[in-house]
């Protein structure tokens, strides 16, 4: 079949767009947990036969940029149609051990056209803590069950061994059993969709579809990248501590243009650490996908075509290519950040009106567990102001895009109070545009829990860019007392944990 028109391939482009969205709505309205439906940290996207992806809806940058390998992970072991694999081991494809992801073949009359893939953050996987998530954890064994590429469902219909030995492992099995329901259906929905879309269109101009949304894509990439200067610019930047140590552990990157073709380097950076900071590849992936995309135009579709002119090299066994066993929980949501602003500081070397000083750069995960019960939430902050205006308060910043758990949610399912929850004003820096202010969020237990906290700029401050100021570090405190960035504890009940978090950087000197 020849080349789309351009209605029809912005007809299907969009179509195919949509199909994604609603992976994501249905999986968010059938969840059981409130970290799914209510902060919706969730993901979805499509993929082709050949495992590219072609569409992704809206939601967890470091869940997208690393699906790829997951799917290519699945395509090894021969799935059939009527298929749905799970998958968290982060050396096979996966990020950390609490993102679980189901990929189905999509198929239409038995030939499997593409994977319809989900990824959700479960809140408890098992592990040493509640919550799967600990701050001292020293080898990925202590941070949850490990899931290689499964068959969770095959023929249509589970495979309840594999169901029952995952349930076996978790501390909450209902909510978990709810929430990969609402996974599977959401990669059912798309199998109809894609199903309806070849009916209304027909088999060739869907399967060009793929191809040409892809290909369209690349090329408006190669476009943004060839307007750059060729040469090369390196930064550097910090994560306070790994959990073991308190000691900076440095991240280098160094970005090369030559013509239509980037290159990120992460040579000189440090090597795996004995904490969970560490990063599989896929995230470090993730990361640099999302430093790339904040360059482009907005209408660029995100698919393979955006990451076909990008080689990233990242030394093997370093902390941004991590090793097995190395535990990473805290990779995915801290140093995902953290390479995310290097890269963005090496890309202001080229672009530096294109580039906003730095946000929060952590997600500030609180975890709380107790009997039966686990509570996730990352806290937004802060976003650094740009050469536009202002940054935004409140906000998830760079690798998450989740809300928050509304209060009378919160309280209504788990034997806790919110004491206090609000802007911390003026803790944006100074600066033409000043950067947005973080949040400060009290949390009082009402029974013995178990605490950990994985956070970061807690002694370096975000960045502010042209002349502005940077923002305000973050603080962790448990009745007054502060604690360290990266930590785990046992709480009675009546204590009261307070997280305040960094305010962006600044942009442009201030005015007078």
């Amino acid at each position: 079949m020849g080349r789309l028109d351009p209605v029809t391939l912005s007809v299907l482009a969009s179509a195919l767009a949509g199909i994604a969205e609603e992976m994501g709505a249905v999986l968010i309205r059938g969840a059981y947990s409130s970290n799914i439906k209510e902060r919706r940290d969730c993901s979805a996207a499509l993929f082709d036969a050949e495992g590219r992806m072609v569409a992704q809806a809206e939601h967890i940058p470091v869940h997208l940029g690393a699906m790829p390998e997951a799917v290519a992970a699945v395509m090894r072991r021969d799935p059939e149609p009527g298929d749905v694999f799970a998958i968290n081991d982060p050396y096979s494809g996966g990020t950390h051990l609490p993102d679980i992801t189901l990929i189905s073949p999509v198929a239409y009359d038995g030939e499997i056209f593409g994977y319809a893939v989900t990824r959700a953050h479960h809140s408890d996987v098992g592990g040493m803590r509640p919550g799967s998530m600990p701050s001292d954890s020293r080898e990925i064994y202590q941070e949850g069950l490990i899931i290689p590429p499964v068959r969770l469902v095959r023929g249509g219909e589970y495979v309840s061994d594999v169901l029952e030995l995952l349930l076996a492992n978790v501390r909450t099995p209902l909510l978990r059993r709810g929430d990969l329901r609402a996974q599977i259906a959401a990669n059912n929905i798309a199998g109809r969709r894609i199903g309806e879309l070849i009916e209304r269109r027909g088999r060739e101009t869907v399967l060009a579809a793929f191809e040409e949304v892809i290909s369209y894509t690349e090329r408006r990439t190669r476009d943004a990248i060839g307007a750059l200067p060729d040469g090369e610019s390196s930064a550097e930047d910090f994560l306070e501590g790994d959990g073991t140590t308190d000691e900076d552990i440095p991240i280098r990157a160094t970005v090369r243009v030559e013509g239509e073709e980037m290159e990120i380097d992460f040579s000189g950076t440090a090597g795996a650490v004995a904490g969970n900071v560490n990063c599989p590849l896929p995230v470090t992936r993730s990361a640099c996908y999302f430093a790339l995309r904040v360059l482009l135009p907005g209408d660029i579709l995100p698919n393979a075509g955006t990451y076909a002119p990008l080689t990233i090299r990242a030394p093997e066994g370093s902390l941004v290519n991590a090793r097995s066993p190395s535990a990473v929980v805290a990779g995915n949501v801290e140093t995902s950040n953290r390479i995310a602003d290097t890269v963005l500081l090496a890309l202001s070397g080229f672009a530096p009106e294109e580039i906003p000083a730095q946000g929060q750069g952590t997600m500030n995960n609180l975890v709380i567990g107790g009997r039966g019960w686990t509570y996730y939430e990352t806290i937004g902050g802060g976003q650094g102001a740009s050469a536009k205006g202002p940054g935004p308060s409140g906000v998830h910043v760079g690798m998450s895009n989740t809300l928050n758990t509304p209060v009378e949610a919160f309280e209504l399912e788990y034997p806790m109070r919110v004491e206090r929850y609000e802007l911390l004003y003026d803790s944006g820096g100074a600066g033409r545009h000043r950067g947005g202010d973080g949040i400060v969020r009290s949390v009082r237990v009402l029974e013995p829990a178990s605490l950990s906290l994985l956070t970061d700029r807690r002694r370096h401050p975000p960045k502010g860019a042209a002349g502005g100021e940077p923002g305000r570090v973050g603080r962790n405190l448990i009745d007054g007392e502060e604690l360290p960035a990266k930590t785990s504890r046992e709480l009675t009940a009546g204590s009261v944990i307070t997280v305040e978090t960094p305010g962006g950087g600044g942009y442009g000197r201030p005015e007078g």
